[in-house]
C-alpha cells in the first residue's frame, strides 16, 4: 500500500472518527466515558498519521 494512500484512508477515519466524537459530546458531554474512548482513539489515528507523514513510522498501541 502506498504511503499516499495510508495517509487518505487515515484522513477519512479521522474525519468520520471526528464528526462521530462530536455528536457523542454534544450528547453526552466532552467528559463522557464514550467521548474519552473516541477522544483517544482520534488521538492515536493523529498520531499514526503525523508519523507516516514525518518519519514513515507507525505507533504501537
Amino acid at each position: 500500500m502506498s504511503k499516499q494512500f495510508k495517509l487518505q484512508k487515515l484522513q477519512s477515519e479521522i474525519e468520520q472518527l471526528r464528526s462521530k466524537m462530536e455528536e457523542i459530546a454534544s450528547t453526552y458531554g466532552y467528559t463522557s466515558k464514550e467521548s474519552i474512548q473516541l477522544s483517544q482513539e482520534l488521538d492515536y489515528l493523529l498520531n499514526e498519521y503525523q508519523c507516516i507523514s514525518s518519519c514513515n513510522k507507525v505507533p504501537t498501541r
